[in-house]
C-alpha cells in the first residue's frame, strides 16, 4: 500500500509490508542494442541469488525469455526500445510515441520497486536510465526506502573519456551520483583502466567506488566440452575457430570478411569454424551469411544459449570487443581475435588496446580488417598461442567474487 506522500506503508515494527528474512534485490538492465546488457545482468543475478535472497529483473530486452532463469530470479518486461543515435530511441516493436513508451517504461519501472521494495537497487550502466527513466524510482528510494542501498553498475570502459565527460556534466550525473547513489561498482581492474582520473570523478563519488574486477562466467566441465567436440565432429588433430558477434546488429562486416577468407582459399582450411551470427543481425544480412556458410560446409546459428560450452571447445574465437564477449572468453582460457567497432563508441577500441597491451588478446582495427589480415592473424594465434594462454592463465576475473562480498557486508551492516 502507498500512503498520501508516495511513499510504501510499513507495519508496527517497521518493516516493510507483507516482508519476511528474504532479501530482495532489484536490477534494471535497459537492453536497447546487442546481448551484453542482459547477459551480464543474468550472470550477476544467478551468482547472487540464493534460498532467501530474490532477485528480480527489469528488462528491454525482446530475448530475455530465451535465457534459463534459476530459482529465485525473474524479470519484468518493460517495452523495448532500439538506439538510433546516441540520444534518440524508437519503440522496438509497438508502433506509439517514443515519449509515450519512456513514460510507459518509467512507470512500470516505479511501481515494481515500490512494489517490490527491494534492499538492494542495482542499476546497470545508465545512471539515469534510458531518458532519466530510473530518475523517479532513485528519488522514490532515497525518500521512502532510505535503507536501501542503490547501486550503479558500470563497466570498465564506457567510451572515450573527453565524450564521457562532457556527457555527465551535459545530464548532471556526477550531482545523481553524489545525491542518489549508494555506491558505484566498476566491473574491471583499475590498472588496465581507471574511470576515477579518466571521468574527471569528484571526491564524493570516487570515494564510492568499488572495483570488482571482470565478472567470470560459468565454466563447463571437460564432458560437456568432449560433446561439444563430438557433435561437431572436431576430431583431436583439428582446431575449432568460432565466429561470434554479440547481439549481431554490426556483425556483418567481420563475419563477411571471415567467409571471403574461406571463399579464396585455394587450399582447405586448417581448421573448422562454427558462426554464431547474433539474434540482432538484419535478417537479409544473416540470411546472406548463412548461404555463404552452408556452401563452405560451415554450421551456423543466430543465437547459441550455452555460449561458455562453446567458447570453452573452441581454440580461437574472432569476435568483436564487447564487455561480455570479452568476459566469457577469458572465462574458458580461450585465444581470441578482436576486431572492435569505433562508433558510435570507442569504448570497444579502448578495451582491445589495453587488454592487448597485457597480451590477453590480439586485434585488428576495424578499418584494417580485410580477408588478408584476419587470414594473417588467426594463423600466427593458432600456431603460436602460448604468450596468450599463460597470460590468460594468470588473469584473475574476481568480478562475482568481490559482490557477493559486498552484498555479505551490506547484510550483515542492516542485521
Amino acid at each position: 500500500m502507498i500512503d498520501e506522500t508516495g511513499c510504501a506503508i510499513l507495519t508496527k515494527n517497521g518493516n516493510r509490508m507483507g516482508q519476511n528474512s528474504t532479501y530482495n534485490i532489484l536490477m534494471y538492465s535497459h537492453d536497447t542494442y546487442g546481448l551484453g546488457h542482459i547477459r551480464r545482468t543474468m550472470a550477476i543475478a544467478s551468482h547472487l541469488a540464493g534460498p532467501d535472497v530474490n532477485v528480480l529483473i527489469l528488462t528491454g530486452s525482446p530475448i530475455a525469455g530465451r535465457f534459463s532463469f534459476p530459482e529465485q530470479v525473474d524479470f519484468v518486461r518493460i517495452p523495448g526500445m532500439i538506439k538510433k543515435t546516441n540520444d534518440e530511441y524508437l519503440p522496438m516493436s509497438i508502433k506509439i510515441n517514443p515519449q509515450h513508451a519512456v513514460d510507459i517504461r518509467t512507470n512500470i519501472i516505479t511501481a515494481t520497486a515500490q512494489t517490490f521494495q527491494p534492499h538492494l537497487f542495482i542499476v546497470d550502466k545508465e545512471p539515469l536510465g534510458l531518458k532519466k527513466e530510473v530518475l523517479p524510482t532513485l528519488q522514490w528510494l532515497r525518500r521512502c526506502l532510505p535503507n536501501t542501498r542503490t547501486i550503479l553498475g558500470l563497466r570498465d570502459i564506457m567510451d572515450e573519456a573527453e565524450i564521457v565527460r562532457n556527457d555527465w556534466k551535459k545530464k548532471g550525473v556526477y550531482q545523481i551520483l553524489d545525491e542518489l547513489y549508494s555506491e558505484i561498482w566498476i566491473y574491471g581492474n583499475q590498472d588496465l583502466y581507471d574511470p576515477i582520473s579518466e571521468y574527471d570523478m569528484p571526491g564524493s563519488v570516487s570515494c564510492k567506488m568499488h572495483f570488482t574486477g571482470y565478472i567470470p562466467r560459468k565454466i563447463p566441465g571437460k564432458d560437456a566440452v568432449a560433446r561439444i567436440k563430438k557433435k561437431y565432429a572436431i576430431r583431436a588433430d583439428e582446431k575449432l575457430v568460432l565466429v561470434t558477434t554479440g547481439g549481431g546488429g554490426d556483425g556483418h562486416s567481420v563475419m563477411h570478411h571471415f567467409l571471403t577468407m574461406l571463399e579464396e582459399s585455394p587450399h582447405h582450411p586448417p581448421f573448422k569454424s562454427i558462426l554464431i551470427t547474433g539474434p540482432f543481425m538484419p535478417k537479409h544480412e544473416r540470411e546472406d551469411i548463412f548461404s555463404r556458410a552452408k556452401r563452405l560446409g560451415i554450421r551456423t546459428w543466430e543465437f547459441y544459449q550455452r555460449m561458455e560450452e562453446i567458447m570453452a571447445a573452441a581454440d580461437l574465437v574472432v569476435t568483436m570487443g564487447g564487455y561480455n564477449t570479452i568476459c566469457e572468453i577469458l572465462s574458458q582460457g580461450t585465444i581470441s581475435l578482436v576486431i572492435p567497432r569505433e562508433t558510435p563508441r570507442k569504448e570497444q577500441l579502448i578495451r582491445a588496446k589495453a587488454l592487448h597491451g597485457q597480451n590477453l588478446l590480439d586485434f585488428i582495427p576495424w578499418n584494417a580488417m580485410s580477408a588478408q589480415t584476419l587470414r594473417s592473424s588467426i594463423m600466427n594465434l593458432l600456431d603460436h598461442p602460448e604468450s596468450y594462454q599463460e597470460a590468460i592463465n594468470r588473469f584473475q576475473l574476481t568480478g562475482l567474487k568481490a559482490m557477493t562480498e559486498r552484498l555479505d557486508l551490506f547484510r550483515a551492516s542492516d542485521d
